[in-house]
């Protein structure tokens, strides 16, 4: 895995990112998203992203981006300030190698340097590999909201997953 690092994304990345990403809209259930981005959205987005909330990309040797992960807030009341929900989506060609695993922590490590105390998760239920790859990081599952998303022309629960950042 010495050959994949990862880095603060930038706008350069979009175009990249984007493609990850609606691959993912047009094809699976790791979103709810039903439109794929633009490159203005995808730019936006990132342009969007800073401090605790800043994008992230795994690349290889060659600096091309083959997963990306981000930071949002859980919800948007004040009394949830302490709370953040992760992303991570790695390029079909490059998943099974650990990369999403590169990603979480580094995430996991940005939302504790940042202050965060519970960092979720929230994932498609019937997602096992996403599910396994929280939980080897360190998450609990700790609910299912039912039928909850439609996509597909089909209900979708979702696995919601939390790790408390403590000391």
């Amino acid at each position: 895995m010495s050959e994949i690092s990862i880095r603060l994304a930038t706008v350069a990345d979009a175009e990249a990112i984007r493609m990850i990403y609606n691959h993912e809209v047009e094809h699976t259930v790791a979103t709810f998203d039903l439109v794929p981005r633009s490159l203005v959205d995808q730019q936006q987005w990132l342009a969007a992203r800073s401090g605790a909330f800043a994008a992230i990309v795994a690349v290889d040797i060659d600096d091309a981006v083959i997963g990306f992960g981000s930071l949002s807030p859980y919800k948007d009341r004040p009394g949830y300030r302490t709370s953040v929900e992760d992303s991570v989506y790695v390029h079909r060609d490059h998943q099974g190698r650990g990369i999403g695993k590169l990603i979480v922590h580094e995430l996991l490590s940005v939302a504790r340097i940042s202050g965060f105390h519970a960092v979720f998760a929230r994932i498609t239920s019937t997602s096992e590999a996403s599910r396994a790859l929280h939980a080897s990081c360190g998450f609990d599952l700790v609910g299912i909201e039912r039928e909850v998303g439609r996509k597909f022309n089909r209900w979708l629960d979702v696995a919601l997953m939390e790790m408390l950042l403590v000391d």
